[in-house]
């Protein structure tokens, strides 16, 4: 009877166990913005956003520094920026890339010599250490439909918000409706949920990000980057 009980009690303990287990796996990546901190900052991102609306070519060029970093391949440099963005196109992915980046928060941190840099959005900056950038998305945004099915009309399993998550793009899914139609992502949560939702909701911490700095007097974009 004694050793029933003992049998029964230590189920009981691990179910328990993994039931916190599986609660505690569920993780977030918060939205940070510190560009508010520095007014400057803020007047500069504000017009840099309004310009990027805009589609505006001339502004951009002026804000980019003659030595961006483009790429870890070596392809750095304003000139290099041009050819491969060719921002002179309204259609070119440049922009709606750009403005999903800059409107998304960001951080600051310090170069050798203490030269401060600030770089959007803020999902490349707070990333937690400890999970692998490679492996690990967010959902880039609040109360996030996951659906069941990849469209629109599929039921909602759970209301998502910035949670991190695992991203599988190879099952992604066009609902095939007309030219505007959604790309989905089937995605899983720390926590153990599992759905789909629309792409522009997933975000890597090392797709593109800009980064800033004030250099003789005003702010220059020193680099638009993905990869690591």
């Amino acid at each position: 009877m004694f050793r029933t009980q003992k049998i029964v009690g230590f189920l009981l303990l691990t179910l328990l166990t993994f039931s916190l287990d599986g609660f505690a796996q569920e993780r977030y990546v918060l939205p940070v913005d510190k560009a508010k901190n520095d007014p400057s900052l803020a007047r500069f991102r504000a017009k840099l956003i309004e310009a990027t609306r805009e589609k505006n070519q001339n502004f951009i060029l002026s804000i980019i520094d003659k030595d961006i970093k483009n790429s870890f391949g070596g392809d750095d440099g304003k000139e290099s920026f041009k050819t491969i963005w060719h921002i002179e196109r309204k259609d070119s992915s440049f922009w709606e890339e750009f403005l999903s980046v800059i409107t998304n928060g960001g951080a600051f941190y310090k170069e050798s010599g203490n030269q401060k840099t600030f770089c959007a959005p803020y999902s490349f900056m707070v990333f937690p250490e400890d999970l692998d950038a490679f492996e690990y998305s967010i959902v880039f945004g609040e109360n996030i439909n996951l659906r069941s099915q990849p469209n629109l009309l599929a039921p909602v399993v759970a209301k998502l918000s910035y949670n991190v998550i695992k991203a599988d793009y190879e099952n992604s899914a066009d609902d095939g409706r007309n030219e505007n139609s959604y790309v989905w992502v089937k995605v899983t949560t720390l926590g153990g949920k599992t759905g789909f939702i629309v792409s522009r909701y997933v975000r890597s911490p090392i797709g593109y990000r800009a980064c800033f700095q004030k250099l003789k007097g005003a702010w220059k974009m020193t680099a638009f980057i993905a990869g690591d």
